[in-house]
């Protein structure tokens, strides 16, 4: 049968059934997704579609359907994948002039573990270059646009009708809303339709950020639990694979497809991964969610503020125990992060020399020479800044005062979650951003530095700790713009996690977009 336009934007564990019954080709849906990407390139959702891949993997797909040998439920499904994962014979570019002739020869594990699924890649979608961003702004090949906000929305209607008028009234493209960063290709690409699951890294925010922008779930699994080979690091302590759907079942059912220990990471933790069920019985009786006062800041819009209380109070009426906690180093955590960030940005970022691999410039008066002048054409304003800040922080006389006392800082912030975690609390209930996503104009009115460290503010602590943190969208805003809160749990409790995140899921029934 044909895949119609308005069907797209079902959850893979519909289409999944589709496909397994044989309602739906896997031909059929890819078609329908590719058409979407270029009908809504205005948004800049990727840096490259690939066009032939994607319709080899689903012919490969529809034999396999036909054969009654689909190899689960991610079998032609559609994916995107962040521009900083290698893929290999496809361009991984960091969102770079200095990669952006780089093809890997390899895959990262995590998109080997999907590919080997069955799903279907559409495409590697942008960032801030190198990840270095919160808002998909600082690409080479330009920023990304929120599908919300903007007039591409028109296109949409709302699942839940109650609040149509919200949608009819957008600004044109040139008066836009940030997606939110650095995985806000990834974000846009999932909550458009132009695919089901999507890829995105996350170090201090940069997959629950966008997400919460957007109006999709994002998923940051706890450190280890996923294997980082074939990122290209920023952070390497604190990079963590993360995962954007549009339910919580879907992030499920890939986090069960690319978690686990993997010989190529050192950093994987090497238990076997045992795939998480969800009860159909959702009870949250019993649980304790702290609320963080340190969450509750000067910055945090009267929105937010209200659908947090809203959502506790929801919590509580299910039986939940709902009760005040501290972290008292969290006010820390941005400064610490700044730090440590810079040093190893300024290590990862060595190996970029334009001699092995990436730009090389038209430079041969010395060796110094070229290093110079390929560093200062292959790396934005950014890049460079944060590599020089973090020499600094590294030279023999900084040490001490800087790196050594960071990571005291941050032994001090994990400290703060353990002691919660000790007391009983089962979870943690904050904002996932400050506001709604802010427009472009006034976003760019701060720099980089500046935004990350408003932009990270919630997200970033449970990087510091190795913890596992969702974003879950909640309601809309007056303006008619995503709204999300985030859950945090103890290390490799994303079962417990997930659960209350999708109990809350089912009951504020945030209302997705769906194509006319």
């Amino acid at each position: 049968m044909a895949w119609s336009r308005n069907q797209i934007l079902i959850s893979i564990r519909t289409v999944g059934k589709k496909i397994a019954s044989s309602e739906v080709k896997p031909s059929d849906l890819t078609k329908a997704s590719l058409k979407l990407t270029t009908q809504l390139r205005p948004l800049n959702a990727f840096i490259n579609v690939t066009h032939q891949l994607a319709k080899t993997q689903s012919q490969e797909s529809d034999s396999r359907q036909e054969s009654k040998k689909l190899l689960g439920s991610l079998d032609g499904i559609p994916i995107a994948v962040k521009d900083n994962f290698c893929t290999a014979g496809q361009p991984t570019t960091c969102a770079s002039l200095m990669l952006a002739d780089f093809v890997p020869g390899y895959d990262a594990t995590v998109y080997r573990k999907l590919r080997e699924a069955g799903s279907i890649l559409m495409g590697k979608t942008n960032l801030d270059q190198f990840a270095m961003g919160s808002g998909t702004v600082d690409s080479y090949y330009g920023p990304s646009k929120n599908l919300w906000g903007s007039e591409l929305a028109r296109n949409y209607i709302l699942e839940d009708d109650s609040h149509k008028n919200e949608i009819e009234n957008r600004p044109t493209l040139e008066e836009w809303f940030i997606a939110g960063g650095s995985s806000g290709g990834s974000a846009i690409a999932v909550s458009s339709g132009m695919c089901f699951a999507a890829l995105g890294s996350d170090s201090g925010g940069s997959t629950r950020n966008p997400a919460s922008y957007c109006g999709v779930v994002g998923l940051k699994p706890t450190y280890g639990l996923v294997s980082r080979h074939g990122l290209i690091p920023l952070v390497n302590s604190m990079d963590v694979p993360g995962i954007l759907t549009r339910t919580v079942d879907d992030c499920l059912a890939v986090l069960n497809t690319i978690a686990g220990p993997d010989n190529m990471d050192s950093t994987t933790i090497k238990v076997p991964f045992k795939p998480i069920e969800l009860s159909t019985s959702l009870d949250i009786s019993g649980l304790k969610i702290g609320l963080p006062k340190e969450y509750k800041c000067p910055e945090l819009s009267e929105e937010v503020e209200s659908n947090w209380l809203e959502v506790s109070r929801l919590l509580e009426e299910a039986g939940a125990k709902v009760l005040p906690v501290s972290l008292p180093h969290t006010e820390y955590s941005i400064v610490c992060y700044s730090v440590l960030n810079k040093c190893e940005v300024a290590s990862n970022m060595s190996r970029y020399d334009g001699l092995e691999y990436g730009l090389r410039a038209d430079e041969s008066s010395s060796l110094d020479a070229l290093y110079a002048k390929s560093r200062s054409e292959g790396f934005n304003d950014v890049v460079r800044s944060r590599i020089l800040a973090g020499n600094y922080f590294l030279l023999s006389e900084n040490y001490e005062n800087y790196f050594v006392k960071a990571m005291k800082v941050r032994s001090l912030i994990a400290q703060d979650f353990d002691k919660v975690w000790d007391s009983g609390v089962d979870l943690l209930l904050t904002p996932t951003t400050l506001t709604q996503a802010p427009k472009y104009k006034d976003f760019i009115c701060a720099d980089n530095q500046a935004q990350c460290s408003v932009q990270d503010f919630c997200t970033q602590p449970a990087n510091m700790a190795g913890l596992p943190a969702i974003s879950v969208p909640i309601k809309l805003s007056r303006s008619g713009m995503p709204l999300s809160l985030q859950l945090m749990a103890p290390m490799l409790c994303e079962e417990r996690l997930l659960r209350v995140a999708k109990w809350i899921e089912d009951i504020v029934k945030f209302p997705r977009l769906v194509l006319k």
